[in-house]
């Protein structure tokens, strides 16, 4: 199979294509690592590939024989390295699979290699030390978005068509917007973290993917959920499969709209302009949507340190097992500056402080279950701003101290991070773009704890209203340059949510 003929299947397609007995997964997987050798050198997305291994491929599985690429953190290969995008765990080889890796394989996933992250997923840009910045595809000048700015970047340039990811603070979702992907964050308890990362940053952490289709991600959603023997959060199992859900059309929902973020900072004119656009698109589709204020269920900057506490503390113990393990030093040697300060903060929290940062995760939980009440959906943009420039992050960043540097890392990023803390499922909706530019401008919705078969009946809806999967980046393994269609017409932002005019 060319390359040219390979992207332009989702991983469905793939799927159905080897099923069928008209292409072989070895074909897949040869255009898969075309296509990357294609774009991997303007993008440095994939830090690593490697032969399939011999282990049998279920050809009729949902997914069977499916180029997949895992992200560097947060999922264990047996015999592959998994290095955190840190010089700490350089080299480091994982010596067993873990729960997830082993359900991708029984997915008939053909994982063919791993993604940047940014260091030990401290952030939500992806511009590591240890193997350089990952670019956007649609503007390599400009940040992928992180930490899954790896897997983000490998499927929109056309690497893989779907790759997993992980989202800690919007992690998956984040990347999802930047680079003009679907990504759902699922509800805390879904996906099994066993049998190590358990209590990733105490339960802010899940598992999931990015796809450049809603078909995909549902897909594999079912195929990895369920709990193992032991996992400390379990979810409620849904009615239908969600790959059902996506097939049908949601009932008139009533969707509130959160236009400006908690703590302040405002969003940007392109980002308005698109969610008014959103706005009129889920109204011509007959849902109910209004502007609402969100009770978040603590003070801004009390929210900030809680996360600081929770995140720094957990940091803390990652990297102290891992620096036992290796044999390594824990200085400027093996971390960055924005990580090493976070490992010193963490190690100065004591568990007064953690539980009392576990207690404002809770209220925040509550708080945001409240409004769920009275609402199906909570509309926001996924992030207030377009993707950032490269280096963005970095300026000053080497005065900051751990809980600085999460204040930082939430100002830029203030919708995301409050679904991670309330366990509640989320979705970025690549529904537009910026009409000057071109880049992407993902849409987050937000459901209730378990009603991620909600998220998925109105993504289904609106990937068919406004479809995305035909928008190619100006890097794009198919060879279509800069043949960018944004949806939704043109023009300055509107007052107010209403329609532009």
């Amino acid at each position: 199979m060319r390359v040219a003929e390979y992207v332009k299947f989702d991983a469905v397609g793939l799927a159905e294509l080897v099923a069928k007995g008209e292409v072989t997964s070895a074909e897949l997987e040869a255009a898969a690592r075309e296509a990357a050798e294609a774009v991997n050198p303007r993008i440095n997305a994939v830090v690593e590939t490697w032969p399939a291994d011999d282990e049998p491929h279920p050809r009729r599985a949902p997914l069977g024989g499916v180029p997949f690429l895992i992200k560097d953190i947060g999922v264990a290969m047996a015999g592959r390295r998994t290095e955190m995008g840190s010089r700490l765990a350089a080299g480091n080889v994982a010596s067993a699979d873990s729960f997830l890796m082993r359900r991708f394989r029984r997915a008939g996933l053909v994982t063919i290699g791993r993604t940047a992250t940014a260091e030990m997923a401290y952030g939500v840009t992806t511009e590591p030390v240890l193997y350089g910045a990952t670019r956007n595809p649609w503007n390599p000048e400009r940040s992928a978005g992180g930490s899954s700015g790896g897997s983000a970047a490998a499927v929109a340039a056309g690497v893989v068509p779907i790759a997993h990811a992980t989202d800690a603070v919007g992690s998956l979702r984040i990347p999802a917007s930047c680079n003009g992907l679907f990504g759902l964050k699922p509800t805390r308890g879904r996906v099994s973290m066993g049998p190590d990362f358990d209590e990733m940053f105490s339960g802010l952490a899940v598992q999931g993917s990015v796809s450049r289709t809603v078909r995909d991600s549902a897909v594999l959603l079912d195929r990895i959920r369920r709990p193992e023997p032991g996992d400390p959060y379990v979810a409620p199992e849904p009615s239908r499969p969600y790959a059902v859900e996506v097939t049908r059309p949601p009932d008139p929902l009533r969707i509130g709209v959160l236009a400006q973020a908690w703590g302040g900072r405002r969003t940007t004119a392109p980002v308005a302009h698109a969610l008014s656009r959103t706005v009129c698109l889920l109204e011509a589709l007959g849902h109910r949507v209004a502007e609402v204020q969100v009770d978040l269920g603590a003070g801004w900057e009390e929210f900030v340190q809680a996360n600081a506490v929770l995140w720094t503390a957990n940091l803390a113990s990652s990297v102290d097992r891992l620096a036992a393990t290796l044999g390594r030093p824990v200085d400027s040697s093996t971390l960055e500056p924005v990580t090493l300060a976070g490992y010193h903060y963490g190690q100065r929290v004591g568990a007064a402080r953690f539980v009392t940062a576990l207690g404002i995760r809770n209220r925040v939980a509550r708080s945001l279950a409240r409004y769920f009440d009275a609402y199906d959906m909570l509309l926001t943009p996924t992030l207030p701003e377009l993707p950032v420039p490269l280096g963005t992050y970095a300026e000053g960043a080497e005065a900051l101290d751990g809980a600085g540097w999460i204040g930082r890392v939430l100002e830029r990023s203030p919708f995301t991070t409050p679904f991670n803390a309330a366990g509640t499922p989320a979705m970025s909706v690549p529904v537009t773009a910026d009409v000057e530019t071109g880049l992407p401008i993902g849409m987050q919705f937000a459901a209730g704890y378990g009603l991620e078969c909600r998220l998925f009946r109105l993504a289904g809806q609106l990937e068919q209203a406004s479809p995305w999967s035909d928008r190619t980046p100006a890097v794009w393994a198919g060879g279509a340059f800069g043949g960018v269609v944004m949806a939704g017409g043109s023009g300055r932002p509107g007052p107010g949510l209403g329609c532009p005019g």
